[in-house]
């Protein structure tokens, strides 16, 4: 340990530099569907990100397909990733990832940092997650300025479609799970600094329900009445929420309906799905589909799911467990105490672990009040956290680990 203090120390002294980097990412506007600020935002961490040298890549991703209001299939264009990759013949491999897209859509009214005190800045995406991206960059610098950066490989991936599921970048991050030996994600630490260990699997769905439309005085036995179908299917939606533990429903967003003298012919609605094991996600796709086949039954009533379980559970093998040990005892050499639990959030981290890699999670900033206009970051966790990471992969680049 003590031959690694000199550099890290030199952390210390990039706090300011830090807190600059991040106000300045912040600012850019990167909402998951803002492509100019997107833009922008990549070609900033681009310049940033040269300083750790490596082959760097920006890759295209294919276009998002949604199901839009009136049930037609829409593609919307998504960010790009940015790649970077060093001593890829290496023995020992890192894969490093975080996402650069916020929440916080371009006409949010929440678009800029705010200082609240000498340790606390507000800001869209100060902690969820480009302080992650201060964080990772700033560790990275550290190892590559000691004389062991030779010992290891690493492969950077920030991509731009996180908070939306991740629907390009998904494939992506699975293959590079298999060309690597551990994953470390940034996203940010729970707010009292621990990390999440195991998290819940994720599932985004559209249900689409046509009925008959018909005159809803003269002739309303003529017509299929697809927002009573609808209703229907939530309540019994909702039920699993209630009957299956582990699961829980969310039914997000309703439409359909027009002329209250019309009966409905079309009714849609979206809902997430969160379970905590490969068995429960089976459950649910299992009860979701026989619940479509029984409502359609309907004479004249017909309904359409589209979507799935982009992020599986992500569950704690014997490997995992062993890095995180490892983290905590890094912690414990840094004198911070670093303990994870299950959360019932979602990360990239799912779809590297369901690929097969051992991946510790959440080593981003503390903070709070993440995807609100409350979001804050704690600034003094920017040089805390990247230390811990540095260490962590000092230790492995000297065979400590």
């Amino acid at each position: 340990m003590h031959h690694l203090e000199k550099y890290l120390k030199l952390l210390d002294k990039q706090y300011k530099e830090m807190t600059r980097l991040l106000i300045k990412w912040a600012d850019i506007n990167s909402g998951s569907e803002n492509i100019l600020g997107l833009e922008e935002m990549l070609h900033n961490i681009k310049d940033d990100f040269e300083s750790l040298g490596g082959q760097m890549t920006t890759i295209e991703l294919p276009h998002h397909e949604q199901i839009d209001n009136d049930a037609k299939s829409t593609f919307s264009p998504l960010g790009k990733v940015l790649s970077i990759r060093k001593r890829s013949d290496a023995r020992r491999k890192v894969f490093l990832c975080i996402h650069y897209d916020t929440v916080y859509p371009a006409d949010d009214p929440f678009q800029q940092c705010t200082r609240i005190d000498m340790n606390k800045l507000r800001g869209p995406g100060v902690t969820d997650a480009k302080g992650g991206l201060v964080v990772m960059l700033k560790a990275l610098e550290c190892v590559e300025a000691t004389p062991w950066a030779k010992n290891i490989g690493w492969e950077v991936f920030i991509n731009p479609d996180e908070e939306i599921g991740s629907p390009g970048s998904g494939p992506l991050l699975a293959e590079a799970a298999k060309r690597n030996d551990l994953g470390l994600v940034f996203e940010p630490s729970l707010p009292n600094g621990n990390l999440v260990g195991a998290r819940r699997g994720s599932g985004n769905f559209t249900v689409v329900i046509r009925g008959k439309a018909a005159h809803a005085g003269r002739s309303p036995e003529l017509g299929r009445n697809a927002v009573n179908a609808l209703a229907d299917f939530i309540v019994k939606l909702n039920a699993m929420h209630v009957d299956e533990p582990g699961i829980t429903v969310n039914v997000a967003n309703v439409k359909g309906g027009g002329p209250l003298n019309v009966v409905p012919d079309l009714a849609l609605c979206r809902f997430n799905v969160r379970v905590t094991s490969f068995e429960d996600q089976q459950t649910v796709q299992n009860n979701i589909q026989e619940l479509i086949t029984q409502i359609s039954t309907t004479d004249g009533i017909s309904l359409n799911l589209s979507g799935g379980f982009s992020r599986p559970p992500k569950q704690l093998d014997s490997k995992t467990i062993g890095l995180y040990e490892l983290v905590r005892q890094c912690g414990k050499d840094l004198g911070i105490s670093v303990d994870w639990i299950l959360s019932g959030g979602s990360s990239d981290s799912n779809i590297l672990a369901a690929a097969g890699l051992p991946t510790v999670d959440s080593l981003g900033v503390t903070g709070g009040d993440i995807h609100s206009s409350d979001e804050y970051v704690l600034l003094h966790s920017l040089p805390e956290r990247a230390k811990l990471t540095a260490l962590f992969l000092m230790k492995l680049a000297t065979e400590n680990i």
